[in-house]
């Protein structure tokens, strides 16, 4: 099944129309979803209804977990985003949501509604996007211009230390895995690349952008820390919240609690500013991707289930939430009355320069994981980076056979 691209750009200017209700569910729900911030509040109101058992799962590990979480029925819904729900679909373990939007979703705008080959897959709430962070207060002292490419990030990063002002001033969250295989995917978009040939399930990554996007990565790895391959999301800011760090390329959800957070400095607080994603190789085309994140429901647990799953999850999204300013400042939030905040910029600016949607098809996923697994050998020296992406496409391809996509 060849699953079509949600046009997120189009949803960004939509929002959802849903009317508070009084939440109340007849059956157990049991949410799996990542653990930033805006999930959180997603969570904790879905979590608010009455009636029957609410548990939730928010966590880092939600990649390695939901998949077989939702297939057993122990979770009867996922929070998730485009990667994510590729692996689901092509598992056949979500339900098509059409008859729950009809009865419960009165309001949700067309935009909103995730539709794979016809049918309501995932409800969408908010687009997210990663962009640039960077300390204004360091690039002002020492007359650095804000970087809008990633060759202007290389030269302000060695611009700092040669000033003895932060000896690895560049963070990212470059941790082995998924985490790695995202900056390449940003990279390597960002260079022109296209993870595929066309209109087949061929890898095309060992290609001229391929060598372009490991390169750049490598030479930001040494302005990074050294152990910058087990730093996530989390690891990467907890060292900017420090002032270890002046410029990164995070996440626009991260982008609010970059400075509210227990233990930040002042220096931080004061100084942080952020960007739109950053170009790279002359291209005009961010070297980042753009996301929605949303939620969907198990097909493999009974009917009542089903419904309060929905029904929960419809109160976590409801547009009265908008009105509370650290709610509304979380995300870029798709919901009736929200008004985007300062903290919104970056994800914004990422909608506006033409950012790529992340490839929603179903083989993606597969190369997002031979990735994850085969790019540390190179970022640690031990290979070219054409052996890298050998390697990678000789993973994907055994991972595509096996399959059947090849």
């Amino acid at each position: 099944m060849f699953l079509k691209k949600v046009a997120i750009v189009g949803a960004m200017s939509a929002v959802l129309g849903t009317t508070a209700m009084a939440c109340e569910i007849g059956a157990r729900v049991s949410i799996i979803g990542n653990e930033f911030p805006a999930i959180q509040t997603v969570g904790a109101e879905a979590a608010a209804c009455t009636g029957a058992e609410i548990t939730k799962n928010l966590t880092s590990e939600h990649n390695e977990i939901n998949l077989p979480g939702v297939t057993s029925g122990e979770y009867t819904a996922a929070i998730l985003a485009n990667s994510s729900i590729v692996k689901m679909m092509n598992d056949d373990v979500i339900l098509p949501l059409d008859d729950l939007v009809a009865k419960h979703g009165a309001g949700l705008q067309s935009s909103q509604l995730i539709k794979i080959d016809g049918k309501v897959m995932a409800v969408a709430f908010m687009a997210n996007a990663q962009h640039l962070m960077y300390r204004s207060d360091v690039l002002a002292d020492l007359g650095i211009a804000v970087p809008t490419t990633y060759e202007e990030m290389l030269a302000a990063a060695e611009k700092i230390r040669s000033a003895g002002v932060m000896e690895n001033p560049v963070g990212g969250a470059y941790a082995a895995g998924w985490n790695l295989a995202q900056e390449f995917n940003n990279m390597f978009l960002g260079y022109g690349g296209s993870h595929f040939k066309a209109g087949s399930a061929e890898p095309n990554v060992n290609s001229e952008a391929g060598v372009n996007a490991l390169n750049m990565m490598k030479a930001l790895s040494e302005y990074m820390n050294p152990d910058f391959l087990t730093h996530d999301s989390n690891a990467t800011n907890a060292e900017y919240r420090a002032g270890n760090i002046a410029l990164l390329n995070m996440w626009g959800s991260r982008a609010a609690s970059q400075t509210t957070t227990e233990g930040v400095t002042d220096a931080v607080k004061n100084g942080h500013a952020i960007a739109g994603p950053m170009t790279v190789g002359g291209g005009s085309i961010p070297a980042s991707t753009l996301w929605w994140d949303g939620w969907t429901v198990s097909k493999n647990i009974s009917d009542a289930e089903a419904e309060a799953s929905f029904i929960a999850l419809m109160n976590g999204i409801r547009p009265d939430l908008m009105a509370d300013e650290a709610i509304r400042t979380q995300a870029v939030w798709l919901i009736e009355g929200y008004q985007p905040t300062d903290a919104a910029i970056g994800v914004f600016e990422a909608a506006k320069m033409g950012t790529t949607p992340y490839p929603m098809l179903p083989y993606m996923g597969l190369m997002h994981s031979a990735l994850g697994a085969e790019l540390g050998d190179f970022m640690q020296g031990k290979e070219s980076p054409e052996q890298a992406l050998a390697d990678i496409e000789a993973a994907y391809i055994a991972a595509a056979k096996e399959a059947g996509f090849l």
